[in-house]
């Protein structure tokens, strides 16, 4: 069953460039939902050139960081919070990226940057946690050149949870009052548009996203024992939604 569950994880006629990489591998620096998936369908709505300098904000323990340093050739600063330098920086040292990727505890609010610094921001499953407030687009487009990209991957909905009134019961069981940050791909289109700061190219929810998060969780929960009882809500949780409410949204914008 193990066996089978991580095979799930591969999937080259929809990721081939995810699947290169040992599930093993990346179910040890878990963080959320798979990463590589999001990040590589995200990468079709962006245009990443070898040499560019990328921030990776929300890196966690590293993953996004190793796949955009060895599928694309960016220099990347991986920019997290909660994860040491040191052990994010081991963890690309043994990828063999470690002289393509920068370690950096910060916080999303108060970054450590000088203006204009990168060609792209990239952030994967952590946006929700930092930059839903009306100004935060705005700070964040300091650090990005003129033209630059901005791409994230966020968990959403399908309907807005204040269209609905309220968080579905099955959603507010595990996640809580958190779930009011998960918005519809329109909304993030709006919120980014409306600033005429950048110009949004895309904006959509990932095909399927529950289904992938439903495959991703049931391969962590046999990976590892020891987390099955904070897998099993999530598992609960994805199936009795199968799609009705929860998705991720993939949005990319260009700096005007």
């Amino acid at each position: 069953m193990l066996v089978t569950a991580l095979n799930e994880l591969v999937r080259p006629d929809r990721y081939p460039r995810s699947s290169q990489y040992d599930p093993a591998w990346l179910l040890d620096l878990d963080m959320g939902p798979n990463p590589l998936w999001l990040l590589e369908d995200l990468a079709h709505d962006l245009d990443l050139r070898p040499g560019m300098r990328v921030l990776d904000l929300g890196s966690g323990k590293g993953a996004t960081s190793v796949f955009l340093a060895g599928e694309y050739g960016v220099e990347v600063v991986a920019a997290d919070l909660w994860i040491a330098p040191e052990q994010a920086a081991q963890v690309f040292a043994e990828a063999g990226v470690g002289d393509q990727v920068e370690a950096v505890r910060a916080e999303a609010h108060a970054l450590p940057f000088e203006e204009q610094n990168f060609d792209a921001i990239i952030s994967v499953d952590a946006f929700e946690y930092f930059g839903t407030a009306d100004n935060f687009l705005p700070y964040l487009l300091r650090f990005l050149r003129p033209g630059g990209q901005l791409g994230m991957a966020t968990p959403a909905m399908t309907r807005e949870i204040r269209e609905l009134g309220m968080i579905p019961s099955h959603i507010k069981e595990v996640v809580g009052w958190e779930a009011i940050a998960w918005h519809t791909a329109e909304w993030w289109r709006f919120q980014w548009d409306i600033t005429e700061l950048v110009k949004v190219t895309s904006a959509r929810l990932q095909p399927d996203a529950w289904q992938d998060w439903l495959l991703w969780a049931r391969a962590g929960a046999e990976h590892d024992p020891d987390r099955q009882s904070a897998n099993q809500p999530v598992i609960d949780m994805l199936t009795a939604d199968r799609g009705e409410f929860l998705s991720f949204a993939l949005v990319t914008a260009h700096k005007i």
